[in-house]
C-alpha cells in the first residue's frame, strides 16, 4: 500500500491543491489518482496565476476567445471551467464508488466579490451550471458577505467549498450557514443531501508569527489551531442537531484541511500532512507535498477529538506572547481576501497581455 493510501484508510481523502493544463495533458493528474491514491482537486486565483502566467499552454485558447469578443473574466473562466472540467471526468468514478462524498473539484467565484452576497450567489449558480459536472465545488470565502452567499447557495443546491476559514469560531460559523440551508431545505421537502466542504487554513498561522516568537513555541500553532477546530468539527457532527439531519437522508460538511504546505525550510516537509491525519476529512496538498508523502510520509498517529487539547498550558504560552487568537484569524482572513484579489488581477492581465499580443500581430 502507498503512504497516501494510508490517510485514506484511516478516513482521511487525499486531494491535490493544484491545477495546470499540463497536469492533464501529461497524464500527471491521472498518475496520481492510479498511483497517490488523490480523489479529488482544489485550484485558487494564486494556482491559476501561475498556471497562466507561467506557461503559454493557454495562449492559444486565449487568443481565440479574444477574437471572438470574449471578455477578459470570461476567458478566465472558460480556461478554467475547461481543465476542471477534464480533472472532474477523472474523479468521477471515485464519486460514483463514494455516492457523491469524494471526488471533487473546486473553482472559486472573483474574490473581487468578497463583500458582494448576492451577487456571489448568483455567480455561483452560473458557474455550476456552467461545469455541468456534479461533482464541482464552487468556492466562496467564509467572509461575513461570504457566509450569507453560502447560505443561499446551499439552500439552491449548488455544492460549496467554504476558503479561507483559519479558526474554529470562523469554522463553525461556516457550519452553521451550511446547517441553516439543509434544514431550509428539509423544511421545504427538497434533498437533504448537498456536498460542501469547509477549508480551514494552517500553515499561515505559524508563516504569520515566524520570528516573532519563542523558539518553542515555533511551528506549533498552526496545528494547535487545527486541533480546536477538529474538536469543535467532531463535537457538531456527532450533536443532537446533525443527528436529526441525518435522520432525514442528509450528510455533513466535512472539515478540510489546506495550506498545508510547509513554508520553513528547516521543518519537515510533510509536517502538517502527519499532524493532521485525521479521520472523517479533507486534506488537500500542494503538489511537492503530496510527492513529498509519498517519499516519505508516515501515519503513526491520527488526530483525535480531545478536550484536553490543545494543551491549555501551550496556548497560555501564546497569549503570555501576545497572540490574540481572534484577532490574528480575522487579520489572516483578511489578508488571504486580498491575496487571492492581488492573484486575480494579476491572472487577468496575464489574459489581457496575450490577448493584446495576439491583436498587435
Amino acid at each position: 500500500m502507498n503512504r497516501t493510501a494510508k490517510l485514506g484508510r484511516i478516513g482521511q481523502s487525499v486531494w491535490l491543491d493544484n491545477i495546470t493544463r499540463s497536469l492533464l495533458n501529461t497524464g500527471t493528474l491521472e498518475r496520481y489518482i492510479r498511483e497517490s491514491s488523490v480523489t479529488g482537486l482544489t485550484s485558487n486565483p494564486s494556482i491559476y496565476d501561475k498556471a497562466i502566467g507561467g506557461s503559454s499552454d493557454y495562449d492559444e485558447q486565449i487568443r481565440r476567445l479574444s477574437a471572438g469578443g470574449a471578455g477578459t473574466e470570461e476567458i478566465f473562466f472558460d480556461l478554467a471551467l475547461e481543465d476542471l472540467r477534464r480533472a472532474a471526468d477523472l474523479f468521477r468514478p471515485t464519486y460514483d464508488r463514494t455516492d457523491g462524498v469524494d471526488g471533487f473539484v473546486s473553482l472559486e467565484v472573483s474574490p473581487l466579490l468578497a463583500d458582494d452576497a448576492a451577487t456571489t450567489a448568483a455567480d455561483a449558480a452560473r458557474l455550476h451550471a456552467l461545469a455541468a459536472r456534479p461533482n464541482f465545488f464552487i468556492k466562496i470565502p467564509g467572509t461575513t458577505a461570504g457566509l450569507k452567499a453560502i447560505e443561499e447557495t446551499i439552500f439552491g443546491g449548488v455544492p460549496v467549498n467554504v476558503t479561507l476559514l483559519f479558526s474554529s469560531e470562523q469554522y463553525l460559523a461556516a457550519a452553521e450557514a451550511y446547517t441553516r440551508a439543509i434544514e431550509r431545505r428539509v423544511e421545504a421537502g427538497l434533498n437533504p443531501y448537498v456536498p460542501s466542504v469547509a477549508s480551514v487554513f494552517v500553515s499561515r498561522w505559524d508563516g504569520q508569527l515566524a520570528g516573532d516568537l519563542p523558539v518553542d513555541l515555533h511551528l506549533k500553532l498552526g496545528i494547535a489551531t487545527a486541533q480546536m477546530t477538529y474538536n469543535a468539527y467532531t463535537e457538531l457532527i456527532h450533536g443532537d442537531r446533525w443527528s436529526r439531519l441525518m435522520n432525514e437522508g442528509a450528510r455533513p460538511q466535512r472539515l478540510l484541511w489546506a495550506s498545508t504546505g510547509t513554508k520553513d525550510k528547516t521543518a519537515s516537509d510533510v509536517l502538517y500532512i502527519e499532524a493532521l491525519a485525521a479521520p472523517l476529512t479533507v486534506n488537500t496538498m500542494p503538489e511537492e507535498t503530496l510527492l513529498a508523502f509519498g517519499e516519505h510520509g508516515t501515519v503513526s498517529q491520527t488526530l483525535q477529538a480531545r478536550p484536553d487539547l490543545p494543551d491549555p498550558a501551550l496556548m497560555a504560552r501564546f497569549k503570555a506572547a501576545g497572540v490574540e487568537l481572534t484577532d490574528l484569524a480575522r487579520r489572516l482572513q483578511e489578508a488571504g481576501v486580498e491575496s487571492f484579489a492581488t492573484a486575480w488581477q494579476s491572472l487577468l492581465a496575464h489574459i489581457e497581455q496575450t490577448a493584446g499580443a495576439a491583436v498587435a500581430r
